[in-house]
């Protein structure tokens, strides 16, 4: 299993929005081959930012998968205008 892992820092006083637009973006990436499970989490101490954890059964259902797929397009539609800046997308495995 790898788990994806992004900090995801909105645009300030767009979070209520961006909290909307993920509703409906999880049921995309949620329906992807290789899909186990996410969590969407707000942080305490700094507003407009989150955490954005997915587990994967490979980097690839990730990588290849996901992000060439159609669907793709529609998340970052919904999504990719509330980041500032862009995240960055680490990838993990358990030791």
């Amino acid at each position: 299993m790898i788990l994806e892992l992004a900090i995801l820092n909105i645009k300030p006083g767009l979070s209520a929005d961006f909290e909307k637009a993920f509703s409906e973006a999880q049921k995309i990436i949620s329906s992807m081959g290789g899909y186990i499970s996410h969590q969407l989490k707000k942080c305490i101490e700094e507003a407009d930012k989150y955490l954005l954890i997915v587990n994967w059964k490979t980097l690839e259902a990730h990588t290849e998968g996901f992000r060439n797929s159609a669907e793709y397009q529609k998340w970052k539609e919904l999504l990719h205008h509330f980041y500032e800046p862009f995240p960055t997308v680490e990838h993990y495995i358990e030791v």
